[in-house]
């Protein structure tokens, strides 16, 4: 008799279905379980993956998207990545608007993809012609037969987690999930994700986390957006300089802010003490993670989730460089000191 081969299709059919791993040694001495939700097990090594191909397939259902023509969107390089996957896949042309903050490792990755790639300065308002954003929107008026997805402010960012992250961390703690942690960027993976847990559980607490030199946190706090909070730092795909309409800004119960220096070395602490090779951001979350602990937040029985967006490996040159750590002078208040590599003659 014969036998079905046991195969997908292409890569887009891995997207999603992440697994949930019980962190130990870090949380060893931390009231309650804590949980990772490490999205780099998606076959583009990160979350961005759902929303790329929820927007895509969504402007494919809507009839603004057909073969040949060409997908613009603003990234810190995960959700380009992605896109680019999604492109390769389904036949469209793709053009990344990046910031300069962006690590050289995903600038490459993007153009092995294929993507057509602009750096755009960082530290510039959102609303100068030079930054990522406006870059993207004049592209998109230039280039016919083209669509902006503008993750920022595309309710479908939200809605992608709503219906696969959300229902996934529910099935996977079986119910019994009291605390969801997630980085802030464009605010879809923590909205979503909340969305679908507060309708099964209004009393899951969900925690934000936001960067020193962003205008999350405050605007959560007062809604009013104080740009005298902005200044740069360094840390990816986390905060903002803007007020992004994909966050709902009403499922996040409160905002922990990091630092850049300790959540490069708690990324460095998780890949050491857990065995997860994962990213800068997924270093922020785990660093919020610690400061809540200290606080006093987690009681013995929480069940904690605490979601690692993207994997180490976009970030060789940065966090996972002990050359690129000693020039932000990292090293210069932590025990852990830049390691040489030896070379046997």
């Amino acid at each position: 008799m014969r036998k079905d081969i046991q195969v997908f299709d292409n890569v887009l059919q891995l997207i999603g279905k992440t697994p949930l791993i019980k962190l130990n040694k870090m949380t060893e001495d931390f009231k309650g379980d804590f949980y990772a939700k490490v999205e780099a097990f998606n076959p583009g090594h990160s979350s961005k993956d759902r929303i790329a191909l929820h927007i895509i397939e969504e402007a494919e259902r809507r009839g603004i998207l057909t073969p040949g023509d060409t997908i613009i969107e603003t990234t810190s390089g995960n959700t380009g990545f992605s896109i680019a996957m999604v492109s390769i896949i389904k036949g469209y042309k793709c053009i990344l608007a990046v910031s300069s903050k962006s690590s050289a490792d995903k600038i490459d990755m993007l153009k092995s993809m294929g993507a057509q790639v602009y750096v755009c300065p960082a530290n510039v308002s959102a609303d100068d012609p030079r930054s990522y954003y406006q870059v993207a929107k004049r592209l998109h008026n230039e280039i016919k037969g083209s669509i902006y997805i503008n993750q920022y402010f595309n309710e479908l960012n939200l809605d992608a987690h709503y219906h696969t992250t959300g229902p996934e961390i529910w099935e996977q703690t079986e119910g019994q999930i009291t605390h969801l942690v997630a980085c802030s960027g464009t605010g879809g993976t923590i909205s979503g994700i909340a969305k679908y847990l507060k309708e099964q559980n209004p009393n899951v607490q969900v925690l934000g986390v936001d960067a020193y030199g962003s205008v999350l946190k405050k605007y959560h706090e007062t809604r009013e957006f104080d740009e005298k909070e902005i200044y740069p730092y360094r840390i990816e795909g986390l905060g903002k300089n803007l007020i992004p309409t994909a966050t709902d800004f009403d499922l996040i119960d409160r905002f922990v802010k990091v630092k850049d220096e300790e959540s490069a070395h708690t990324a460095r602490e998780i890949s050491r003490t857990e065995g997860l090779f994962v990213g800068y951001t997924s270093g922020a979350a785990m660093q919020a993670l610690k400061q809540l602990n200290e606080e006093g937040v987690f009681k013995s029985t929480d069940k904690v989730v605490v979601v690692f967006p993207d994997h180490g490996s976009r970030y060789m040159s940065k966090v996972y460089s002990d050359q690129w750590m000693e020039a932000q002078g990292f090293f210069d208040r932590h025990t852990e000191t830049a390691e040489k590599i030896q070379y046997v003659k």
